[in-house]
């Protein structure tokens, strides 16, 4: 059995190790000089593997324009992040659960673990073609794949794990996406996600607020919330509950967020605490709301002539967005192939023995270990689909 696998991020070297562990003759094609780059980079400042929460919720986190949590359920669960700690534990990777319950490397190193994983790739057998960026893909009884150098190859099953469109330096950069049209595969468009959003501040508030951050509030848009910290950039904004939002923003024709920068009190409370208050609103809330110095400037935009006023903008503060920043900026990337693209095993329908995993699918998720399970779990399956599909479960051993 020969499986090709095109990718050389998490979800491709997941899914070279389960098929190679299988007995499969493997070979893994990158076009950059090694594999891994993403994922230390993901591993940069602490390397954040999964979550602790349980395989329920922890589906729930994943969002697609056709798929529900249950289809994330059965993913999760053919790789489970119990699972991924043991992975990392076989290779000399102890782990620790934060008080976030976010799981993270003992030693905060991803490139101590990237080099056992690639010397545990290679001890199987698998071969490592760097330098090959994928041109085209053709089926038959072998599928047949070209590269820009000039090389070919064929083999019985591919595994395509390119990436989104997030981070191009390390790799993943979209450029798949015309191979796979051609062959009349529908792909969403690749978008930014986990990513800051812009908005025209005035310089004089990027004085005070420039690099300061919103604790503790809590950010709406649309029907959805989340409860974070931002940060004021002079960009704009962004932080885990925009990164969260970022699906809902798309979709708004003139997207806008709504921020509650004292979430633990009503706007009742806050009056109250403003007792005889007549003059100076801001400045007396700036001490008896204890803002920080983003909260205070935020407010501090508008003159205020009474405290129910100021409290409802502390509980109602609106702020138009402009747009998403680059994708090329951006933690991961949302669209990719469409779910009705593929089967319940992860394989493109109308070409058999073709699979993809990883962002190269229109999926999304949050930052917290969720997008690294989610290339585990895909490359895992894919893995298993590929030699579940080459070898029948009626074929002789």
């Amino acid at each position: 059995m020969r499986i090709a696998i095109i990718g050389g991020g998490p979800a491709g070297l997941r899914a070279a190790e389960v098929a190679a562990e299988a007995g499969a003759e493997v070979t893994l094609f990158d076009a950059k000089p090694s594999v891994g780059r993403k994922f230390l980079v993901a591993g940069k400042g602490g390397m954040n593997l999964t979550h602790s929460e349980p395989l329920e919720a922890f589906a729930s986190r994943y969002s697609a324009s056709t798929q529900s949590g249950e289809v994330w359920s059965s993913i999760l669960a053919g790789f489970t992040p119990a699972d991924l700690r043991e992975w990392a534990r076989r290779l000399g990777a102890e782990t620790f659960e934060a008080g976030s319950g976010r799981v993270y490397l003992k030693n905060l190193k991803a490139v101590t673990l990237l080099r056992s994983w690639v010397a545990r790739l290679k001890s199987l057998g698998v071969r490592l073609e760097m330098r090959h960026r994928l041109v085209s893909v053709t089926p038959g009884s072998t599928i047949r794949i070209s590269f820009s150098n000039g090389a070919s190859a064929e083999a019985d099953a591919v595994i395509l794990a390119l990436g989104g469109a997030s981070w191009p330096q390390t790799g993943s950069d979209g450029q798949w996406t015309g191979a796979l049209e051609n062959l009349g595969i529908s792909i969403q468009p690749l978008a930014a996600a986990n990513c800051g959003w812009e908005h025209d501040w005035n310089p004089d508030f990027l004085t005070l607020a420039e690099g300061q951050p919103l604790k503790n509030v809590t950010v709406r848009a649309g029907e959805k919330q989340f409860q974070g910290e931002l940060m004021i950039t002079r960009y704009g904004i962004e932080g885990g509950p925009v990164y969260a939002l970022g699906k809902t923003l798309r979709a708004m024709p003139a997207p806008w967020i709504t921020i509650d920068l004292k979430p633990a009190h009503s706007s009742e409370q806050l009056v109250a605490k403003m007792e005889s208050v007549r003059r100076n609103f801001t400045a007396e809330a700036r001490q008896r709301w204890k803002l920080g110095e983003a909260a205070y400037a935020l407010l501090a935009r508008n003159e205020w002539k009474d405290p129910h006023s100021l409290a409802h903008e502390a509980k109602n503060c609106v702020l138009p967005l402009k747009g998403p920043r680059p994708v090329a900026e951006s933690i991961s990337s949302g669209g990719g192939v469409c779910w009705s693209e593929i089967d319940s095993s992860l394989m493109v329908k109308r070409l058999p023995g073709l699979f993809v995993a990883g962002e190269m699918i229109d999926w999304e998720a949050p930052t917290g270990g969720y997008l690294l399970q989610g290339c585990f779990a895909t490359g895992s399956l894919t893995a298993k689909s590929a030699l579940a599909w080459l070898r029948p479960p009626d074929a002789p051993l």
